[in-house]
């Protein structure tokens, strides 16, 4: 069933249109909130919001809609998505709200959901809460409406829940960090965690004003970091994208280690210590093929999901793997956590830098990546993939790759473009097959 408001990561779109109004947001409170309305206790969700201007007013909406249907609200303000995902299990609410828009610029925001679990909802939840968007929800007599409150300690609760994921015989006493906060939701509690476990830490991306956030700095955009890194001859570099779910490290060379690299340093760590789960990891199709063939070289596996942290925490969970995430940096540690948690995976490769007594890009640089190329095509209407000339030339090069690289072609979910993604042992080849591709779908569409 195709669904109307909730993608792959909850609402998203920009401010004031579209989904995302605060006419809307009241919606999605009243509906959120009618569906987790179940039994006779008090009813409670928890809501968090990064840096970004329109999250007061979303905020506000989310509430009124809470509220009216008889649910508590307790504010925590700034808080990275993970922290919300924790406190929504450890103070027992029924419903966990991020209102968010991750890594995109500060004109668009999102609303997260999550479950009394700390997961987030399934699509079976998503279509039942969109229906009732779309529907007259009963408000609450006069005498059940919810009350609101803010908590001054939410911060300091997740820092506390951070640090206790790091080793107990370890302190960061001599590093010297640079931690990037994309002037987001972590722009807090990430230096405060980093400073209580002994780092000299050199923070930017922390002065958020409503509209700067993940502008120019944050995991995705790491020339800010790397030059930071190697300017004030840091040890390593720490990079988080406005909700803090996502993780992007420098080396003290100023070299970016992407998630492939971040998940192959924690996996062999667990591996060696015998805390990995599952013989192996979970990543999606995007994962460099030189992930998997460094992996298969240890004994370990690898699992393929869709592209969405959302698809490799099923594949986690249904196949009993603790260590899973995507090329950009998503990275779930589900020992830890319920969903990408950039600071604690962080912390994970701190850690092991500091066990080694290396420098960062000796410990983390753990196999030479094949030559990866992707394009994107846009494209008017219609479906160009389903073309024969299209699957010919797909197949054509699936056939000359054999054994040596591997294709990802697919649709974007979210625009009208076609993503074509090679990789293989010669770099030539990968580019001349992709343009192969890129050209036959345009002749299609």
């Amino acid at each position: 069933m195709a669904r109307k408001y909730f993608g792959t990561d909850g609402i998203r779109g920009a401010t004031n249109t579209g989904a995302m109004t605060a006419a809307m947001a009241m919606k999605v409170g009243m509906a959120a909130g009618a569906y987790f309305l179940r039994g006779s206790h008090k009813h409670r969700v928890v809501i968090g919001k990064d840096t970004r201007l329109s999250g007061y007013m979303l905020e506000s909406a989310l509430v009124a809609g809470f509220t009216a249907v008889g649910m508590d609200v307790v504010m925590t303000g700034p808080l990275p998505t993970p922290a919300i995902a924790m406190l929504t299990q450890s103070m027992r609410a029924d419903i966990g709200v991020m209102i968010s828009a991750s890594h995109n610029p500060y004109a668009d925001n999102g609303i997260k959901l999550f479950g009394p679990d700390g997961y987030k909802l399934s699509d079976e939840a998503e279509e039942a809460i969109e229906a009732l968007i779309d529907s007259d929800v009963p408000l609450a007599p006069s005498d059940h409406i919810g009350r609101a409150r803010r908590v001054d300690d939410a911060a300091g609760r997740y820092i506390h829940f951070a640090k206790s994921t790091f080793p107990e015989n370890l302190r960061l006493d001599g590093m010297r960090v640079v931690i990037d906060c994309a002037n987001g939701a972590a722009y807090k509690v990430a230096p405060a965690a980093l400073w209580e476990l002994g780092a000299d830490i050199i923070p930017i991306g922390v002065t958020p004003n409503g509209t700067n956030i993940n502008d120019g700095v944050g995991s995705t955009s790491p020339d800010t970091l790397a030059e930071t890194v190697v300017a004030s001859g840091a040890d390593i570099g720490i990079a988080l994208d406005g909700d803090a779910d996502r993780l992007i490290v420098v080396d003290e060379r100023g070299r970016v280690v992407d998630g492939d690299q971040l998940m192959a340093t924690i996996a062999a760590a667990w591996a060696r210590r015998g805390k990995l789960a599952g013989g192996g990891l979970v990543a999606t199709v995007m994962s460099n093929l030189g992930l998997e063939r460094h992996l298969s070289a240890q004994g370990l596996g690898l699992v393929r999901t869709k592209v969405g942290d959302r698809y490799v925490l099923e594949a986690m969970r249904s196949r009993g793997f603790n260590v899973g995430g995507e090329q950009s940096g998503h990275i779930i540690l589900s020992d830890y956590g319920t969903t990408g948690d950039g600071l604690v995976a962080a912390l994970q490769i701190l850690a092991e830098v500091k066990r080694a007594g290396a420098p960062a890009s000796e410990v983390l640089h753990r196999f030479d990546p094949l030559p990866q190329l992707l394009k994107n095509v846009r494209f008017a209407g219609g479906k160009p993939l389903d073309s024969d000339a299209v699957k010919a030339t797909i197949a054509g090069a699936e056939a000359e790759l054999l054994g040596r690289g591997r294709l990802v072609i697919r649709a974007s979910g979210t625009e009208p473009v076609i993503r074509v993604m090679a990789e293989g042992d010669d770099a030539g080849q990968v580019e001349r097959l992709v343009d192969r591709i890129c050209d036959a779908v345009r002749a299609a569409a």
